[in-house]
């Protein structure tokens, strides 16, 4: 199923505490199935899976997979697994609430992900995006940025061949990862 992100530049909303704007990132619990499926129902336009797909996500792919939790609310979701018989990390899905929006929240998810152990062995992270999915492209470009890696892109579930003229074709986008001992110096957090 193609991956969909929504992004903005809104300002988080304002909070006496500081420690409590700030999400905390964690892997998901089977329990978090139903408020993963809430989340991305509420951010239109993204693809919405069934309740079932996002509890089988958060359960049997938690250690690939990543939540944004801030005082009991799951405002960030990122779904992804290891490709089989490749050294690439496979992204289906991105979603911030509007309640999130503007911590760069997205790209922060997308490199807890890539520092877990269970991620240790990708050498790519390779995502699909359709040509106007600017959010998306916005969100991995800045990624790739970020961490150093190159984005290259193609097309590869075709709208006809694929989706029966049903969805446009998505690209099959894909980033390099830096090797562990690039990474060694950045401030980047370890997944729980």
């Amino acid at each position: 199923m193609p991956k969909d992100i929504i992004q903005s530049s809104d300002s988080p909303s304002e909070t006496s505490d500081p420690a409590s704007t700030t999400p905390v990132l964690r892997k998901p619990e089977a329990t978090d199935g139903s408020a993963i499926w809430a989340l991305v129902r509420d951010c239109k336009p993204l693809d919405e899976n069934s309740m079932y797909c996002n509890l089988i996500q958060a359960d049997h792919f938690r250690d690939t997979c990543v939540v944004a939790e801030r005082d009991g609310d799951i405002l960030g979701w990122v779904s992804g697994h290891m490709i089989p018989n490749e050294d690439a990390f496979f992204v289906w899905q991105v979603a911030v609430s509007p309640r999130a929006r503007g911590l760069g929240l997205g790209r922060k998810m997308l490199t807890h992900l890539i520092n877990r152990d269970e991620c240790a062995d990708a050498e790519a992270l390779k995502t699909t995006i359709t040509e106007d999915n600017d959010a998306s492209w916005g969100l991995f470009r800045s990624f790739a940025k970020s961490i150093g890696g190159e984005l290259t892109d193609a097309p590869h579930f075709e709208e006809e061949a694929h989706f029966d003229g049903h969805h446009d074709t998505e690209h099959m986008v894909t980033i390099t990862l830096p090797a562990e001992e690039d990474t060694e110096d950045q401030p980047l957090a370890k997944a729980a």
